[in-house]
């Protein structure tokens, strides 16, 4: 997916998030419900100052020269608030070259990393108020775009799962070792990048290819549904699982980031 894809997704999401009613602060978020609709807001507005830390370091600096940020206010305010971080992160990435080196917490990147990132982030946590609102009575969820949530999972393959996961938890538990799934996405139209992928598990770590190959377990859906699966806002049950359910169920259950 190119930069401008990105940022385009990212505008939405935000525009969505900062746009939930004040009244609605307080509604329970149902797939983690020690967070609310208030919660989300505030830390995702934070994870934007954090970010546009990041984009605003020097040549050299590394992520440990971020500056603290200035948070986000508990309350309504906290809604304007976070309008603005997401503005002026916007303003920041857009004032900058997608291919720019910039640090990042999995090593070194580049302003469209952090863009990419940010899409996602967003959408994830979009989707937790939307979630909260409808389950407090209010509308059903604006669906993640099939393109976006096809990139996202992408992103969580090749970056959470692949590299991500030895950083956080070290080797992988010997149980995986040797399993292969199948990520398949069924749009149609498919998104123009493609949505599949095959995640092979080994010993020396986690491989992953876009391509159309049979797995120990398939886990099939549309691409939103797939995306809010892997990071887990969806139950498994909401996929078409073919194969070694058991496997797909224990490894979303470690794949926590």
């Amino acid at each position: 997916m190119e930069p401008h894809r990105h940022l385009e997704i990212l505008r939405a999401e935000t525009s969505l998030l900062a746009a939930v009613p004040a009244g609605s602060l307080d509604a329970v978020v149902p797939s983690m419900d020690d967070w609310t609709v208030e919660r989300i807001v505030r830390h995702v507005g934070k994870v934007h100052q954090w970010c546009r830390g990041a984009l605003l370091l020097e040549p050299g600096q590394g992520m440990d020269d971020v500056a603290p940020t200035p948070g986000i206010p508990k309350g309504p305010d906290c809604l304007p608030a976070y309008a603005d971080a997401a503005a002026e992160l916007i303003a920041t990435i857009e004032s900058l070259d997608p291919d720019e080196a910039r640090p990042t917490f999995l090593g070194p990147g580049s302003v469209g990393w952090w863009l990419r990132r940010q899409a996602h982030e967003v959408s994830v946590h979009r989707t937790d108020a939307h979630d909260a609102i409808h389950a407090a009575g209010g509308p059903a969820p604006v669906p993640v775009e099939a393109d976006g949530a096809a990139d996202g999972i992408d992103e969580w393959a090749r970056f959470f799962v692949a590299i991500r996961w030895a950083q956080k938890v070290g080797t992988l538990p010997p149980e995986l070792a040797g399993h292969t799934v199948h990520i398949h996405g069924t749009d149609d139209p498919a998104p123009s990048d493609g949505a599949e992928w095959l995640l092979t598990f080994g010993t020396d770590g986690i491989h992953v290819e876009a391509t159309h190959a049979k797995g120990d377990v398939a886990l099939r859906g549309p691409a939103s549904d797939l995306f809010l699966t892997v990071w887990r806002r969806r139950p498994l049950s909401s996929l078409d699982v073919i194969g070694d359910a058991a496997f797909a169920d224990r490894l979303l259950d470690l794949a926590r980031f």
